[in-house]
């Protein structure tokens, strides 16, 4: 009989030394990413380090995270009209205090990880009951939680969850995660090209055609922190244009990024006449590239198909650095198949601590959701 424990720690130097160990398959769960969260998290977070253990011996981590909505200025301003007033005003009165199973400020199965197999059964109550003793947490703070959140599982691990203390729960599918996997046989950026078919060919030579006269950079340390707030204004332009936020990311966040990740992060500017208008960033995590956040001025992206571009250069990163899949996440879904990504998608399970409200949050949650129309695009010959 397995008898499963954890421990959990509201700061870093709290963490056992084994942490890294137990966390050893996901990056996102090491704790040089962690401290980023630690030191640069969005104000309006606060993260919760989660150890568990079979028998005393250190096997796994997870994370959660506690968000304040009602401290954001806002929640994406793209869609204006009633519907995303009437979200707004719900999650203003009724879902200010959402507690997160996982990571909200990126698209994957990142919220837990074990250094051996564990069923799902032992996985699903370790998860619930993680949740139940920070919910008791903040209710000693006098802080009730509106929404309890458990995110991005893949579909087989959803499915597996949903057969213990998962049951209950609603399943939701957003946007799917949109993940490219590269071809083995590709070594460069011309072999990726060569596999086009007529039409994608020519949509990459068009825009390479209009990215003339812009020039991309890696940039170090020191290159970020003196473009702080030229970064964070191009960041904070994208965001606030989303169709929806849950957060802002802090004005130091890539350069702690970068001081605490060192190589494994990669921050790329875009250049125009020696001015930065826009910037992708990449985060290595083993043999998968993911891509972070990104930020660019609006103009130099609709004349010089900025956003595009970067999209191939992420690609061409991962073919030439031998990746065996990128993840690019969610939102713009049309363009990212246009240069190979395909649509994987992901389930997340919600449930609200009111009882009246959960029993109708299927409903509830489908009116408030955006309906995103788009066409899957097949690049390739």
């Amino acid at each position: 009989m397995k008898n499963i424990t954890f421990t959990i720690h509201n700061k870093m130097d709290e963490l056992p030394q084994t942490w890294d160990n137990a966390a050893r398959e996901n990056a996102f769960l090491q704790t040089p990413y962690l401290s980023v969260l630690e030191k640069s998290a969005p104000v309006n977070m606060q993260c919760f380090y989660i150890s568990i253990y079979e028998n005393g011996e250190h096997i796994g981590v997870a994370l959660a995270q506690y968000l304040r909505v009602a401290e954001l200025e806002s929640f994406g301003d793209r869609d204006k009209c009633i519907k995303t007033s009437v979200r707004n005003f719900i999650f203003r009165n009724f879902a200010s205090n959402v507690l997160f199973l996982g990571n909200n400020m990126i698209t994957g199965q990142n919220g837990y990880t074990f250094s051996k197999p564990i069923d799902f059964k032992h996985i699903s109550k370790i998860l619930i009951d993680c949740s139940e003793a920070i919910i008791e947490y903040f209710k000693k703070k006098n802080i009730r939680m509106h929404i309890i959140s458990f995110k991005d599982f893949y579909q087989h691990c959803s499915d597996e969850l949903k057969k213990y203390d998962f049951a209950k729960m609603y399943d939701f599918n957003v946007q799917p995660n949109m993940i490219f996997e590269l071809n083995q046989n590709w070594e460069s950026k011309e072999d990726y090209f060569d596999s086009f078919s007529k039409k994608y060919r020519d949509q990459y030579k068009r825009s390479h055609k209009k990215f003339d006269g812009i020039t991309v950079k890696e940039l170090e340390l020191e290159e970020i922190i003196s473009n702080e707030e030229r970064i964070y204004q191009l960041y904070h332009h994208v965001a606030v244009n989303a169709p929806f936020n849950t957060f802002f990311l802090a004005k130091n966040h890539f350069s702690t990024f970068k001081k605490q990740c060192g190589c494994k992060f990669k921050f790329f500017g875009y250049f125009l006449d020696e001015k930065l208008v826009g910037f992708h960033t990449l985060l290595l995590n083993g043999d998968i590239l993911e891509t972070y956040f990104l930020g660019y001025d609006d103009h130099v992206q609709k004349e010089n198909m900025l956003y595009l571009n970067m999209l191939y250069n992420m690609t061409e990163f991962g073919i030439e650095h031998q990746f065996e899949k990128i993840i690019f996440g969610r939102t713009a879904l049309e363009i990212k198949s246009s240069i190979g990504a395909k649509p994987v998608m992901m389930s997340g399970f919600i449930k609200h601590q009111n009882k009246l409200i959960n029993k109708y949050i299927d409903k509830i949650f489908i009116r408030l959701e955006p309906k995103i129309e788009w066409q899957q695009r097949h690049p390739f010959k």
